[in-house]
């Protein structure tokens, strides 16, 4: 590659305040085991010593430009899409650090299946102190399971991904999502292409006090129902805005601790059925994977109901509901998306 080529990748880290985490961010970016990259940095409009840090490294595939004032998440991320010259884009947050072969992995990907237009990855977590933590988060892999996941959850991490430059400039980030602006991207990049999510882990996310999903989480939930709605209204639901709240902890009860009651299990039967009848009338959805997708949505409520949070290894350990729970769960024609082998195991021990 000569001065004058453009890169295969840029890899864009937009900036706010991060003086004590960028520097390890650009380092796993500059350490990676894929060369042929940018490394696009946009400030927007830091108050501490993050421009500085920036800066102060010497390598010629860095490139620092800064807002004139904070523009904030979506406005500055936008920026970065208009300033990319690689190919292919990968996006990273400044508290992050990129897997050492996450590059190569992700362009070979992309290389390979002209037809997606972006893949993420699992990711790892580590603390503020960049101490790793026990903490794990499951991504379906296949477009069909991610489409359907889209309905109830951002099931891509924004800091895994690698997507088609030009085709992220083409739809950019909306600027009035001022949280969530990239699940709103996913769910419309869905409509029209696929997407995959790696099962090996491509970043390593930090878990502190001062990130913006932390300090702002009631307006992530105003805009997560403001996506749900849409999706639920492609998928042709007769929906009222109090179904939003409930049908958004269906995949969140283990982050919230949250056990259904006897009415939450009223209402999530209903509901998931007349997702599945509303599907199988538009046909959004694969049938299969759609069904499998809801089914387990149902599975866990009733896992969750009968003794808290916990694995399925865990059934032996009943708590409020017991096997009343289970019993509901075997009773629904959800249940039908479940493996065969764990629904006999469920029916034997239901009738000890």
């Amino acid at each position: 590659m000569t001065t004058t080529d453009p890169p295969k990748v840029t890899v864009f880290i937009p900036v706010y305040n991060r003086e004590h985490y960028i520097g390890e961010a650009i380092e796993s970016i500059l350490t990676q085991s894929f060369p042929n990259f940018e490394l696009l940095l946009v400030d927007d409009g830091s108050t501490d010593r993050s421009v500085e840090v920036m800066r102060s490294y010497g390598d010629a595939r860095i490139r620092v430009v800064c807002n004139e004032h904070n523009l904030g998440i979506p406005q500055t991320r936008n920026r970065g899409l208009e300033l990319a010259r690689g190919v292919y884009i990968a996006l990273l947050d400044s508290d992050d650090q990129a897997c050492p072969d996450r590059l190569i992995k992700q362009v070979t990907f992309l290389d390979q299946h002209p037809d997606y237009v972006q893949v993420g990855g699992r990711i790892k977590f580590m603390d503020e102190h960049g101490q790793p933590l026990k903490k794990r988060k499951r991504q379906p892999r296949t477009f069909q399971d991610i489409q359907a996941q889209l309905l109830f959850r951002c099931c891509l991490t924004n800091a895994t991904i690698m997507a088609r430059t030009a085709i992220l400039q083409e739809y950019r980030y909306r600027e009035s999502f001022s949280r969530c602006q990239d699940y709103d991207l996913h769910v419309r990049l869905a409509k029209r292409y696929k997407m995959a999510n790696f099962s090996d882990a491509l970043t390593r996310i930090r878990i502190h006090p001062a990130q913006v999903t932390a300090l702002t989480p009631e307006l992530g939930d105003t805009k997560k129902r403001e996506i749900v709605s849409s999706q639920l209204a492609d998928l042709g639901v007769a929906f009222r805005q109090e179904d939003l709240a409930p049908h958004l902890t269906l995949s969140r009860m283990r982050k919230f601790r949250f056990t259904p009651d006897h009415a939450y299990l009223d209402w999530a039967d209903a509901w998931l059925q007349s997702l599945i009848a509303a599907n199988r009338k538009t046909q959004r959805y694969p049938a299969p994977v759609f069904q499998r997708t809801v089914s387990a949505k149902w599975a866990k409520a009733c896992q969750a109901a009968s003794h808290g949070m916990g694995g399925m290894g865990g059934m032996g350990r009943m708590g409020r509901m017991g096997w009343i729970a289970w019993q509901r769960f075997l009773r629904s024609p959800l249940r039908k998306g479940i493996a065969s082998h764990i629904l006999r195991e469920l029916r034997a021990l239901s009738r000890r």
